[in-house]
This record gives C-alpha cells, structure tokens and sequence, in this order.
C-alpha cells in the first residue's frame, strides 16, 4: 500500500496535470485520414487522434479537453457535442456481410455509416441514397443513418443529373404558394397594371433560336437611319405578372437560374409562364421591355432608351433557317427579308467594331452530345459556331451595353458583371511574364481597359512558340457580380451587365426590376450586397452540379470507348501545374487530367514557359499527347484521369534537361492558379 507522502504526491501529480489541461469550444474539421482537427475561436487547430474523430462528424460544434502528450505536443479529447449541422446528405449503399452501410458523400467525411434495418426503406447495394442522420456517434462512436429516398442506380437514366440535383440541393418542385399564384396568373393572364405601355406591335419582331425552344426571352427588329441603324431588343417582361413581394417572386430568387442538364432542364420559373404566357411566342400580342438603340455605320452603340411596351413576333425562326438564308439557300424566309437583311447588317457593323476597338473572344472547336434512351452518351459531334448565333449574340451584347450604361447614369446600385482581369496579387508576375515574351506591351497597364485589351491582342495575334495569351489567363478572375459598376476586362468595357434573359436567368430578372424603378423615377433598391453574395453562392452551387454531372457522363462514354474499343486517345495538353497537365481530346473535346506524381521520373514545373520537364521528357501547352483511360476520380468531382502511352513526350532542350537533372531529389511545387474567366459568351 502507498503510504501518506505517496497519495500526496499523486494527487499532487493529478492537480498538476489536470492545471495543464485547457477546455474550450471548436469546431471539428475533418480529414481524408482518419484523424482531424479542432479549430477554436482563436483560430488554433488542435489535433484530434482517430479514435476521437470516431465521435464526431465535420461541421460539429464540441467542447474538447486540450492536454499534452509526452512529447510536448496538444491532443484535443472530445467531452460533449455543443450542435451538430449535418442534416440530410447523398451517398452510395455498400454492402459487408449482411450489414447495409452508406458511404456519404461529403468531403471531410471518410467513414461508412451503418443502416439499420429498420431505416432501410428496400435500399439494396449500389443505390443512391439521400440520408439523414439516424443516431450520432458522440457516446460509442458507433453512428446510424437512416434512408430518407433510393434516387436510383447505375441503370436509372439520367442518374448522374438525378444524383447531382439531390446532391447540391437544387429544387426541382415548387412551393404550393407559387403553383397557386400560377393558377391565378393563367386564369387572369394580365399583366400588372403599373403604367401605360407602349405599342409596338406593328414593328416586324422576330425570334432566332433553337427548334425546340419554347421559352422565347428575345425578339430582335431593326430598320434602316440616316447614319446607319435603330435596333429594336424586345426583351420577355415577367415582372410585368409577378410580384415582387410574391412567394413565386422569393421562389424564383432561391433558383437563381435555370440549371441545363444534358438531357433535363431544371427552369427557374414555373414553364406554364416561361413557355407560354411570358414568352414573344410567334403572333402574340405580349408586354415586353424593349432597348431601342442606335447602331451608326461604324457598328458605335449610340443613343438609346429603354421602352415598356407591347410587341408582337412575326416569326420563330430558327439559327439553322437564319444560316441557311444568310447563305443564300432558304427562300422560305423571304417573307422575313427585310428585317434579316438589316440584322445582319447590324450584326457586321456592331461586330467590326467589336473586333476594331474591344475583345472577342475566340471560337473555338465545339462538341455536340447525343444522347440515347437511358441519357448516356451515344455520340459526340463536333460542330462550329453559327453566323446566326453571332448574329444574336452581337444584338444582345449592345442591349447589355446599354442596360449597363442606364444603371450608371442613374446611379443605381447594379446588378452590373465586372471582370477585373488580372488578380492584384498576381500582377508583378503577369508584367514580368509580359517582359519575358511580349515586351513590345510589356510597359501597358494592365489595371486599364486599354492596357488590358493591347495586352490581351497583342498575344492573341503575336507569332510565339507558346500560346501566350492561354498562359496568361490562369493569372485572371472570374467575372462576377458587383453592386458597383466596373470594368469587364475580358470584353475590353468600361461596364456591363446582362437583362435579356429574366425568364432564365434571375440576374437578368433583377435588372429588368432596376430600369423598370427607374423609367417609373422610383427608388432602384431591388440589389444589394447581400443578395449579391447570396446569388453568387447559388450559381456557383448549379455551375457545380452540372459540372459533376457532365464529367461523370463523360466518364462512362470514355470508359465504355476503352471497353468497346481498346484504343488510345490523342489530344492537346490544355492546362499544365506541377502534379500533370489536363487534356483535351481531339474527336470529342472531353478532357481529363494526367498524373506525374506517381511517374519514376521527377518533372520539375516551369511557370514561365508552363512546362514540365524530366530528364528525358518535356510536357508544355498545346503539345499533342496519346492516351489510354485509367478511371474517373469520384473525390474530384468525376474528373477522367488518363495515363501516357509509353514513350509520350517530347525531348526536353539540353539547359532544361539539366535543371530538371537538378531537381531529381524534389519536384518543384509552385502551383499556378487554375482560374480562367467564364468560358461562356457574355450575351448568354
């Protein structure tokens, strides 16, 4: 037995070690190990061994016992869960023995969670599941989930859209608020009685779009002036049916836009209004917003005003009738001939001058998907842009222009689309790239439009071993939102912004609201920070989803090409960093990532001339490269990974093959910054 001095000690040694141990609440962050950590308040991140991490998921508020360990580091231990946020999430059914399990699909979370069979509701192995959490592990470590919906299989058509829209949340229903306020719209179908509209249904509008395409957002007219052209872009008004202060209104707003699936459509607004009562549908009398602009012989976008009026389309025409007209091969248009003709003369002027004085940007090689009956791939077809797409997309940028430029002279506080161009933090790199290999603009301020814009032609149409201008977009940003108006870079103007697509689009919707306050000389209030910030989340979470979506489509076409087929691919390296490059095949335009962390040799990456080079090989932009399909990485959003075929690569140059010989022992690992702009057309 221990004596007095010896229960002194100890409890002692006990007081002591229990005065070291420190109590607060965190935050827990998970891991793709087993271990995590816990962030305080203060921003320390304290570590939390595995058989902690077993009692707790990411996101968990928890009070933690901070202690040291015996080689002077701070573990956390977890004492009691304070909230818990993971609610409902997605995942995969796995089967390990008799037992059902869910593996969850969420980034921190890398552990099954066992299905009891009660809360099974017939899942069986390979489903896709929405879950919720059944029972939390914070007492044994032990968690359950239960089965809230089976979304489908590998089978179901159109899983991968499916498993996506219940992934990030995307709601495909509508609250029985709007479907009420739509029933009355239909019934009525009378536009808000807020001023006295102007008509305009005499004019010979027209619409260019798809066959298919029934929510018609545009009608374009123009006619012949002294000094060249007046342009008509009538423009859907759903404001003019729903109000602001609606359920549909707030329903809409929580959309943000309608999501495009290959092979399903999520729309923003209810199709009974976008297809039919606010549609320009063809011989329809409808409100309309309309920007009448002139256009002088120059293609200079001059004076305008925006009208609430009336209008009424002669004619849905599609892009491949237009094209075939503007070709000289569809007389059945001629009935249209007189406003073709004028657009087309619109669309030259306005472009011209695009081209003169702005940015372009440049056309690319397009794919077209063809999908079979189960909305996988059958086919991919390459296809070029349309004169008549041109012809539209021109139209709606000078109305975009001119949305843009009202909004500023009345001082109201957006929407406007800004692209800031090079990232402030990445401007010094950017001027000594631009010494490197462009020093005739090398001395340009890239802050400015105009620098920015000589810049920017300088290396488009400069003669260079290295495709200058694709290497300088990884120092750019990504257009967005601003409550400001500011340059947008990537189009070389002082300020812009989009509204001719509100049935689509609830930016567009938003602006629609601001000229509208403002014709009526109310207060133009509908656009704030906040709704900014809220509105940018929500695009970014749809621009995800139907990322994932399309890569994991793509990745059952290129695994069942590989299966079927066993050939290799051929492409061009598109993007280089220094764990591999992404490439872009010829004869479908998928890409994929190539791997050359796990390659016996050592590259190291230059970011001045974007290349990788060994001691016997060399990748750098637009190198052509063959293939074979490894996999598609589920944990990268369903990126296709590719490995090289032996013997790919080019031979590096000796002083390169030598610096790369140098760093054999490390690779160097400066990873350039992978953001680009939008790859899409402003005026979409």
């Amino acid at each position: 037995m221990l004596n007095q001095d010896s229960l002194s000690q100890l409890k002692g040694l006990k007081s002591q070690m229990e005065a070291e141990k420190e109590r607060a609440e965190a935050t827990i962050k998970g891991t793709q190990n087993r271990y995590g950590f816990a962030v305080l308040d203060d921003g320390r991140e304290i570590f939390i061994p595995p058989d902690e991490m077993l009692k707790v998921f990411p996101d968990d508020r928890v009070r933690i016992c901070i202690r040291p360990t015996k080689d002077n580091k701070t573990i956390a231990d977890i004492e009691k869960l304070v909230d818990s946020p993971l609610a409902d999430f997605t995942g995969r059914c796995v089967r390990k023995g008799k037992a059902m399990f869910v593996e969850p699909d969420l980034q921190q979370l890398n552990r099954w969670l066992f299905i009891p069979p009660h809360a099974r509701n017939g899942v069986k192995e390979g489903d896709y599941l929405r879950c919720a959490i059944l029972r939390h592990p914070i007492r044994d470590g032990k968690p359950q989930a239960k089965v809230l919906a089976i979304i489908g299989d590998a089978t179901t058509p159109g899983i991968e859209n499916l498993y996506s829209m219940a992934k990030y949340r995307l709601a495909s229903e509508w609250s029985s608020a709007s479907k009420q306020e739509v029933e009355r719209l239909l019934e009525h179908c009378k536009p808000l009685q807020t001023s006295k509209r102007r008509d305009l249904s005499d004019l010979e509008f027209i619409s260019i779009d798809t066959v298919k395409t029934q929510d018609i957002d545009d009608a374009l007219y123009a006619e012949i002036s002294t000094d060249g052209w007046t342009l008509f872009v009538a423009i859907a008004d759903p404001t003019a049916y729903i109000e602001v202060d609606s359920e549909l209104h707030r329903d809409i707003a929580a959309r943000g836009a309608s999501v495009y699936f290959h092979g399903d459509v999520l729309p923003m607004m209810p199709e009974q209004l976008s297809q039919d009562t606010c549609a320009l549908s063809e011989g329809s009398d409808r409100p309309a917003l309309v920007c009448k602009v002139a256009i002088s012989d120059s293609g200079e976008v001059g004076e305008f005003e925006f009208i609430e009026a009336t209008v009424r389309s002669r004619g849905k025409l599609s892009y491949y009738g237009v094209e075939r007209y503007l070709n000289g091969q569809a007389d059945e248009l001629m009935s249209h001939a007189t406003p073709l003709e004028a657009l087309y003369q619109v669309f030259r002027a306005l472009r011209a001058n695009r081209e003169e004085n702005g940015l372009v940007m440049e056309d690319r090689q397009e794919f077209r998907w063809i999908l079979n009956d189960s909305k996988q791939i059958e086919n991919i077809e390459p296809f070029e842009k349309l004169l008549s797409q041109k012809l539209v997309e021109e139209c709606m940028i000078a109305a975009n222009r001119c949305a843009a430029k009202f909004l500023r002279q009345q001082g109201a506080n957006g929407p406007f689309v800004i692209h800031p161009g090079i990232r402030p933090n990445r401007l010094d790199e950017a001027r000594k790239f631009l010494s490197m290999h462009a020093p005739d603009v090398a001395e340009k301020d890239p802050t400015t439009v105009e620098g920015y814009r000589d810049i920017m032609r300088c290396l488009a149409r400069q003669e260079h071993e290295l495709p200058l201008r694709t290497m300088i977009n990884r120092l750019l940003t990504r257009a967005g939102l601003s409550t400001e108006p500011g340059p947008h870079m990537g189009m070389a103007l002082e300020t812009y912004t989009n509204c001719t697509s509100p049935l689509r689009k609830y930016v567009d919707f938003l602006v629609h609201l601001q000229i509208k306050s403002l014709l009526h000389e109310q207060p133009a209030n509908w656009f704030n920070p906040e709704l900014m910030a809220t509105l940018a989340e929500r695009l970014l979470n749809t621009r995800t989803a139907t990322l994932e979506a399309e890569r994991w489509l793509a990745g059952n076409y290129l695994n069942r090409l590989a299966t079927e087929v066993g050939a290799t691919f051929k492409g061009a390296i598109s993007h280089v960093n220094s764990s591999g490059f992404t490439v872009r095949l010829d004869d479908n335009g998928l890409e994929g990532f190539v791997d050359l962390r796990k390659d016996p040799e050592k590259f190291s990456y230059d970011k001045w001339t974007a290349s990788l080079t060994s001691t016997t090989r060399r990748f750098q932009l637009r190198q052509t490269v063959k293939l074979t399909f490894v996999t598609v990485d589920a944990s990268t959003q369903y990126r296709a990974m590719f490995k090289l075929v032996e013997g790919c690569g080019l031979k590096p140059p000796k002083v390169a093959a030598d610096a790369a010989e140098s760093a054999q022992t490390e690779t160097k690992l400066v990873e350039p910054a992978t953001t680009a702009p939008d790859g899409k057309t402003p005026a979409s």
